[in-house]
């Protein structure tokens, strides 16, 4: 069943509210953690918004040193495998959709040869938020050696184009399409809520895995670096019906 694709967008204009969008259960813990210190042992003037699913997989151990990431938002995940030169995207998932993102980057290597890193977006309210005040600092203090966003911070020296997929609306991950320096592609739920399968939703509101590596390669014949014949043929490969009704009319 498929309902909200909205709530993380309407978070947005309460100030003291921390919206997050977790995928695993040792996220979903560094953020109770970091609630309860500033909550209770800071006496912060905040509360939190977290979305937890209720789909069954295995929960991996927490990467070694990911734990401020996932507090301010943004971490990566999984990085390709290799570095030997082959077109390269960047995938961003968040909360029910980060594991269709990672089968997106098995997908893109084994069957086209594309590689990727898996960025886990916790936190896109927190990611803007950031942003924003980096700008007002930057400038206010136009002598001043300009900062960078941690956004940025952490994205300095990636290749390529950015794929951004979640369970909300495409205008969630666009709103970091401001700092990227590049283009973002957004895959959302954008549509009427509806029941099935999770499969058939995902592919539905075309952010399953399959959509995403389509994405992906339509981002790298964008640039260039893909001839766009790949895509077409991915396309078939791939079983994505082209000429299936958009899912926003739906």
């Amino acid at each position: 069943q498929h309902q909200d694709g909205h709530s993380h967008l309407l978070a947005l204009p309460v100030p003291n509210l921390m919206a997050y969008d977790p995928a695993y259960a040792y996220e979903i813990a560094v953020i109770i953690h970091d609630g309860l210190h500033r909550m209770y042992e800071k006496q912060e003037d905040i509360f939190y918004y977290i979305t937890l699913g209720n789909e069954p997989y295995a929960m991996p151990k927490m990467p070694e040193g990911v734990e401020e990431g996932i507090r301010k938002g943004f971490y990566r995940l999984k990085p390709a495998e290799a570095t030997n030169g082959k077109p390269r995207v960047q995938l961003f998932g968040s909360g029910a959709i980060l594991r269709e993102v990672l089968r997106a980057q098995g997908i893109l290597a084994e069957k086209f040869g594309v590689l990727s890193d898996v960025w886990s977006v916790t936190s896109y309210k927190e990611l803007r938020r950031n942003a924003l005040t980096t700008d007002r600092w930057n400038r206010l203090h136009p002598t001043e050696p300009a900062r960078a966003s941690y956004l940025m911070q952490q994205l300095e020296g990636s290749e390529g184009p950015i794929v951004a997929a979640s369970d909300y609306m495409q205008a969630l991950p666009d709103l970091l399409a401001p700092w990227l320096g590049k283009r973002l592609h957004s895959l959302g739920t954008d549509g009427f809520g509806r029941c099935d399968s999770r499969a058939a939703l995902r592919r539905h509101f075309e952010v399953d895995a399959e959509s995403i590596a389509v994405t992906a390669l339509h981002a790298l014949a964008e640039e260039g670096k893909l001839d766009a014949s790949k895509v077409a043929e991915a396309i078939k490969t791939l079983d994505i019906d082209p000429d299936k009704i958009d899912p926003i009319k739906a």
